[in-house]
């Protein structure tokens, strides 16, 4: 595998249900892991972060891609974010042994196939660009989408690296590229007052004689009623988190006005924020390798096998809404299931195979990979279920916002009742060939049963806690009643 992680945003930060449309696109490609999914309803935009072997995220983000452009209307989209496409950013990020040489070639592969199958004209940027400005995204989004309708026509130096010379009508153009890890990095200011803002960005970012690889925009975040500086830190390690929250909280003071708090937008490579506490704690002679999570990472990587349920246990430990409680309750459903498989293995006559054993054991195969896919939906479904409340809560009076949570709500009840019923018929269906199973696989067969109850109870339970919501929000939930009542009941 030729690692790379790749992070496309989205100008979609508000319809919950048109979220999780796009990201789940991606969901069915072998060799791709949805790491993480951010939304901002007054940036009106998601940032999405992949990770997978090179081949498979070319497929994964061009199906991300295809629904995208057929399903949002830059045409009435208004953010504070700056956008010029439905997909507006793609860059790929070279990750271990993988070079920049190779995630630019991905980024021009992946710009072939878009300007050749969506039609849309692309724009290759950063280390991937093909003219020098190019290099900074600013550049190439400048006019955003309303700007770039009649420059892309008329003037050579807005003229597409790939595609048509002309704006798909309501998805835009996209920027494709490749380049290092970047933070990105929001300070909310303790003032509305966006002017602020604006002039404190203007003051650190490197364009204007501030801090070196640092990008700045001055927003105004309605939904917090505060005023935000927004950084993108190019190259964490020539300008660190530590150094820019330092340089906005200085330039506040001289504004007169405070730090509220800060935040990551996506994911954060863990040494940028091990810098970030060894320049507060003012540590002699620290060497990251004493971390306890790298020592044991360390270990757990010298033990095959290990890896996959090691980095599942520890995701679910984690201070993380996701995965939750829903999620370990399909890989529970998919551990039982499996043991039903291997005593049904061991029960086969190979000199004269029962075909009925022979046929739940490749049915239960079956069951055992979509409970694995349901623990990754049951993620996907909080995650919208949170963008749809940030959603509602910036445009509380906005019908298509209140259904986009609705619809959310239903999806994060919908995904473990579906792990409940499968539990309980794939736990049905080995009960009623027990006799026909190996005496010695006893054990083996009661732990199975035991895992798929477990698997259908804490599922249904993460069905039942969405339920007030449901009712809060004016939705009747008396399918999802009853349903529990039919997968409890004893039989």
């Amino acid at each position: 595998m030729t690692p790379f992680e790749c992070v496309p945003n989205f100008s979609e930060g508000r319809d919950a249900a048109r979220i999780a449309r796009i990201v789940d696109a991606a969901r069915p490609v072998t060799g791709v892991t949805v790491l993480d999914t951010e939304s901002n309803a007054d940036h009106h935009r998601s940032v999405v972060t992949l990770y997978g072997d090179g081949e498979a995220l070319l497929d994964a983000v061009f199906r991300m891609m295809e629904v995208a452009t057929r399903e949002i209307d830059l045409t009435a989209h208004h953010g504070e974010h700056p956008r010029m496409g439905a997909t507006d950013v793609v860059p790929f990020v070279p990750l271990g042994a993988s070079t920049m040489e190779e995630a630019v070639r991905l980024a021009e592969r992946l710009g072939e196939r878009v300007a050749r199958e969506l039609r849309l004209p692309v724009y290759l940027y950063a280390r991937a660009a093909r003219r020098p400005e190019r290099a900074d995204l600013a550049k190439v989004r400048e006019g955003q989408f309303e700007g770039l309708r009649e420059s892309i026509r008329t003037d050579p130096a807005r003229a597409p690296d790939l595609g048509p010379a002309e704006l798909h009508p309501t998805a835009g153009a996209v920027a494709i590229g490749a380049r290092p890890i970047l933070i990105a990095y929001n300070v909310y200011l303790s003032t509305p007052d966006v002017a602020v803002a604006k002039r404190i960005a203007k003051k650190v970012r490197a364009r204007d004689g501030g801090l070196p690889e640092v990008k700045a925009l001055g927003f105004e975040i309605r939904a917090r009623n505060l005023a935000q500086v927004s950084m993108n830190l190019t190259d964490y390690r020539t300008t660190s988190i530590a150094t820019a929250f330092d340089a906005v909280a200085s330039a506040a003071t001289a504004e007169g006005v405070g730090v509220e708090e800060s935040e990551i937008v996506g994911l954060v490579p863990a040494d940028a924020l091990s810098g970030a506490a060894l320049h507060y704690l003012k540590l002699r002679a620290f060497d990251p390798a004493l971390v306890l999570e790298s020592k044991v990472a360390a270990v757990e990587a010298r033990r095959p096998g290990h890896e996959a349920i090691a980095s599942f246990a520890a995701r679910l430990a984690a201070r993380t809404p996701t995965p939750g409680g829903g999620s370990a309750s399909a890989i529970v459903a998919a551990l039982g299931t499996a043991l039903g498989e291997m005593v049904l293995a061991y029960s086969i006559d190979a000199k004269a195979p029962d075909a009925a054993l022979a046929a739940l054991r490749q049915a239960l195969g079956n069951e055992r990979a979509r409970f694995l896919e349901l623990a990754d939906e049951d993620a996907a479904a909080y995650d919208g279920v949170r963008v749809g409340r940030r959603a509602l809560k910036a445009a509380p009076d906005d019908a298509a916002a209140r259904a986009g949570y609705v619809e959310a709500l239903r999806r994060a009840a919908g995904v473990p009742l579906e792990t409940a019923e499968r539990a309980r018929a794939t736990s049905d269906r080995l009960v009623a060939v027990r006799a026909r199973t190996r005496a010695q696989l006893a054990s083996d067969f009661v732990s199975a049963l035991a895992m798929l109850r477990a698997a259908a109870e804490g599922a249904l339970a993460n069905v039942a806690i969405n339920l007030d919501d449901l009712r809060a929000a004016g939705a009747s939930t008396d399918e999802y009643e009853r349903a529990i009542a039919r997968l409890r009941a004893p039989g």
